[in-house]
């Protein structure tokens, strides 16, 4: 299969498979001299880690942690490829073995039979939301490249199970790790914990929008046609698998909006202006202010519910899918999109560094 690269001058490639031995991760492109260790990439794994949900996180408990092989000497890099690893030790493969001729609802069963006329049907294989761990130590070595900058990313849930929060300041984003599901504010935590109670007990699924933001950006990132700011953040939060859907600043609330409700006024160095309906991109290059945008996650398509579908022989079945499974990818989707953002980001530097930007 092709497709296992992201971005173009800052590089991550990732393997592995759910029940596999590991996953891992190689980056090319990230300057010498980067402060990195693999305490700073565990730091970035431990937040996707079960637990942090409120009862919404699978029961696997696998230790995630990474081994870095190359590209850093004495706590930096050194311009070289990084390579890294996360084995896989808690994996429960005989939980699949009765989906093995069956097609999940929801998953990629079907569309791998019809792409490659073979499947690993161990928890999806590659298609399995497991495959994020490479993305969440590839985009730390990233975020470690960026924080030198004074670019910094954060993420919090906006809404689950069709609850929203209260509406989020950049406070209450950065405080979020603290609290249940990464929750902008203690207020929606009873909410949202109930939600869960509920849908756990029906053997459902939940879905949310997570927002993210990214601040310290300067102006200038981003190309004004096919490699704008905004399409590079969407592309790279769309090939997550549970995302399905992207908006920046006001996004579609600017369809039902006026220009001149629209439009944020552009004022003298030192006042801030009341809206950021653009999400800090104009013309698909960075303004200077936050870059905001917000992400549907669509609910956990593993549920312990009867549903209708076929097997591989094109016959009628019922299928309840049993195993460790999420009910909902929020909270742990959370540092997946901080690094997504963190990898396009990263390019765009480096992009712009070779048409002679001081940074």
């Amino acid at each position: 299969m092709s497709g296992d690269t992201f971005g173009r001058l800052f590089r991550l490639t990732t393997f592995g498979e759910s029940h596999g031995r590991g996953l891992g991760g190689v980056v090319e492109g990230c300057p010498a001299g980067v402060p990195l260790t693999e305490d700073i990439i565990q730091e970035k794994l431990d937040k996707r880690k079960p637990g942090q949900a409120g009862g919404a996180s699978t029961t696997r408990k696998e230790a995630d942690r990474v081994q870095l092989y190359s590209g850093v000497f004495e706590g930096r890099t050194t311009g070289t490829a990084i390579g890294f690893l996360v084995e896989n030790t808690d994996q429960r493969s005989r939980d699949y073995s009765r989906v093995k001729d069956v097609y999940r609802p929801g998953h990629a069963d079907i569309t791998f039979d019809a792409k490659y006329g073979f499947r690993d049907y161990r928890g999806g294989g590659r298609s399995s939301g497991r495959e994020t761990v490479s993305r969440v130590a590839g985009g730390a070595v990233a975020q470690a490249f960026l924080a030198g900058l004074g670019i910094s990313f954060a993420a919090c849930p906006v809404e689950l199970g069709g609850i929203p929060a209260p509406p989020a300041s950049a406070e209450d984003i950065a405080g979020s790790y603290g609290r249940p599901f990464f929750a902008p504010h203690p207020d929606v935590v009873p909410l949202w914990e109930e939600r869960v109670r509920d849908v756990k007990k029906q053997g459902d699924s939940i879905g949310g929008v997570v927002q993210v933001e990214i601040r310290g950006l300067p102006a200038g990132l981003g190309e004004p046609v096919f490699d704008k700011l905004d399409a590079r953040l969407a592309y790279a939060f769309m090939g997550v698998g549970a995302v399905k859907g992207v908006e920046i600043g006001a996004g579609f609330a600017a369809a039902r909006a006026t220009g001149s409700t629209n439009n944020d006024s552009i004022l003298p160095a030192g006042e801030e202006p009341a809206s950021n309906n653009a999400g800090g991109i104009l013309g698909g290059i960075s303004d200077g202010r936050p870059v905001v945008a917000r992400v549907a996650v669509k609910p956990i398509p593993s549920i312990a519910m009867e549903q209708r579908t076929i097997n591989t022989s094109g016959e009628p079945e019922t299928i309840t899918v049993g195993g460790r499974h999420d009910v909902a990818a929020i909270p742990r989707i959370v540092p997946v999109l901080e690094a997504m953002a963190s990898l396009v980001v990263a390019d765009f530097v480096l992009l712009q560094r070779r048409m002679g930007a001081p940074w």
